[in-house]
């Protein structure tokens, strides 16, 4: 059989840990809402701090040996068979490419003088020649980077279903609609002005221990977000509490999807936490209303004998509801809650782990016993539950999270190279319907900030995928006057079919760092965390030229700065749509007397412009 890793403190043995830690590990962030723009829930947690990294971009230089430029990864062809029924053809390895952002000019080769004798050139024969060397590497540097990686990509259009993406801080967010081209078909806009003010500001709901408050969601008319037993609805400019749902428990998983009117599944405990426990077991899965503010229906299902099974993460895809964990997988009608399929025994120790919803349903699979795991992703029929393609991640994966159905990517860490807490070494891009893999980008966990959970399916932050592109940003690295506080990032495009990297790139600007968050149409809407004198930024960056376009800016003074910094930028929950920007925190916490020296703390706090 195989078996679960040893339970946390505060939970019964035997018992399946709570699947959302206190900050001190990279968790998720979710992805705003499919054809709205909207916002939707994350949990990533706050990463540990990044490497120096390499300089800006500069001009092309004719190298010595070469070496890979900052945030440039790279490419292999996964080369192991994968069992029948399905075929998994190795394919050629593609030639290497250089660094992107510091092109390496053919190396020129001038032919030594004739031994013997042979004639002497003079000094300024020799002087002549160097010039032209010199001008060849030039030009060569200049034709490489103008026609590198410029292969125009597959345009991706995501079809049917009703579920709208939605990830705050960046998770697998997939392009919600095509496009005739790459980028610049956004449905977000600037407004008259971009500069924002506190909207408002919702206090910490009083705990008596550290308690899990993930999930928040944006409607036309209502700010939704975790209470405690409960899950509230709030003003969408005023901040006024609009409606509550009361639950049975604590909300223990939401989904980062929701349907086109607004309905979201989510996980929470039976009963009330009570000390001193302080932990429930995350077996009920429900369907909220967050038009109505109402829970539609709950559901468990066995998880062997007299035990309810117990959830890690939930998601949604058209009109199933799947949540998995360490028990194994079930899905629910998402109208009636009818289940669809629930846990079952099997003799090769095989279960889903988890889920990625979305435009897709896609299941990961471990098979095998305990230190010889098989990991399967399938893409399933979201009715039936039935494969219609399967791909055997290489040997030395554990784990992998489900980053876009469609295009379908998928991202491990292989024979645990990323070391930094990312959980991700290399993304995988593969053909839904054949189960082909189509290249696979390994991407440096010293160069790249994108973060999965560890052992979690569909809980990935600042990576994208749209019109057939990946997007990463890379880890901070010195600005152009290297000096202190003038760090920057990039985000960096590849090609999902070839694994090549676009030319263009957006350009955090010194003193910044880009964020992504979310796809809004072909392009990303990303958070652009400010340096200790200004205010942060909400951009649009459009996908083909990666230019930026400014949709808002929050305030530079003290005040609203100690109000943004009172949360952890990248272990919060980021939501923005049509000039309105919501933070809010993923655990609320007892107070202790230390807290005051360090500001006071909020539950979700939201920034808005005028329009």
């Amino acid at each position: 059989m195989t078996q679960p890793p040893p339970p946390p403190p505060n939970q019964p043995p035997g018992g399946f840990p709570p699947p959302n830690q206190p900050p001190g590990g990279f968790g998720a962030p979710q992805d705003p809402a499919y054809g709205q723009g909207q916002g939707g829930f994350g949990a990533p947690t706050p990463p540990p701090p990044p490497p120096q990294g390499q300089p800006g971009y500069g001009y092309p230089q004719a190298p010595p040996p070469q070496q890979p430029g900052y945030g440039y990864p790279e490419q292999q062809q996964h080369q192991q068979p994968v069992p029948p029924p399905y075929g998994y053809p190795n394919q050629p390895q593609p030639p290497q490419q250089q660094p992107y952002g510091y092109p390496t000019a053919p190396q020129q080769h001038v032919p030594a003088p004739a031994p013997g004798g042979g004639k002497k050139l003079s000094a300024t024969t020799l002087i002549v020649i160097a010039a032209v060397v010199a001008v060849a590497l030039i030009v060569g540097g200049g034709v490489w980077y103008a026609n590198s990686g410029t292969d125009e990509p597959t345009d991706a259009k995501p079809s049917g279903g009703t579920s709208q993406n939605q990830n705050p801080n960046g998770g697998g967010g997939e392009a919600t609609t095509g496009g005739s081209g790459l980028g610049g078909n956004g449905k977000e806009k600037p407004g008259v002005d971009t500069g924002a003010s506190l909207a408002f500001r919702i206090d910490v709901p009083k705990v008596p221990d550290t308690t899990p408050v993930d999930g928040s969601w944006l409607t036309d008319k209502t700010y939704v977000k975790t209470g405690v037993n409960s899950v509230v609805g709030y003003d969408l400019a005023k901040g006024t509490v609009s409606w509550t749902i009361p639950l049975a428990g604590q909300v223990c998983g939401a989904s980062r999807h929701m349907t086109a009117d607004n309905k979201v599944p989510i996980l929470f405990e039976e009963s009330k936490r009570v000390a001193p426990r302080y932990y429930q077991s995350c077996n009920k899965v429900g369907m909220l209303d967050l038009n109505s503010g109402k829970l539609l229906w709950s559901a468990s299902v066995s998880g062997g004998g007299d035990e309810k099974a117990r959830f890690s993460e939930v998601t949604l895809s058209g009109a199933t509801v799947a949540a998995g964990g360490t028990d194994g997988g079930a899905a629910f009608d998402a109208a009636t809650g009818k289940v669809r399929w629930k846990p079952q025994s099997d003799d090769q120790n095989c279960y889903d782990m988890g889920y990625g919803g979305g435009a897709g349903l896609v299941a990961v699979r471990k098979c095998g016993k305990y230190g010889a795991e098989t990991i399967l992703v399938q893409n399933l029929d979201p009715v039936s539950g039935k494969p219609l393609s399967q791909y055997k991640m290489p040997t030395g994966v554990k784990y992998a999270s489900v980053v876009s159905t469609k295009p379908l990517v998928v991202a491990a860490n292989v024979g645990d190279a990323a070391d930094d807490g990312s959980s991700i070494s290399d993304f995988f891009s593969l053909d839904e319907k054949t189960g082909k893999l189509r290249t696979k980008i390994t991407a440096n966990a010293d160069r790249y900030a994108a973060r999965c959970g560890s052992t979690s399916v569909e809980e990935c932050q600042q990576v994208l995928v749209g019109d057939d592109r990946l997007y990463l940003p890379t880890e901070e690295h010195d600005g152009s006057t290297g000096e202190y506080g003038d760090e920057t990032n990039e985000i960096i495009a590849f090609d999902l079919a070839t694994g090549r990297t676009a030319p263009e790139k957006a350009d955090a600007g010194d003193g910044y760092t880009l964020m992504p968050l979310r796809m809004d149409g072909g392009d990303l809407i990303a958070y652009k965390v400010g340096p200790y004198d200004k205010g942060g930024q909400i951009v649009s960056v459009n996908a083909g030229t990666m230019k930026e376009t400014l949709l808002l800016e929050t305030p530079s003074d003290k005040g609203n700065r100690d109000i943004v910094s009172s949360f952890s930028i990248t272990g919060a929950e980021l939501l923005y749509a049509d000039g309105r920007f919501f933070i809010s925190a993923t655990y609320a916490n007892k107070p202790r007397e230390s807290d005051s020296s360090f500001g006071k703390k909020y539950h979700a706090v939201s920034f808005a412009t005028k329009r």
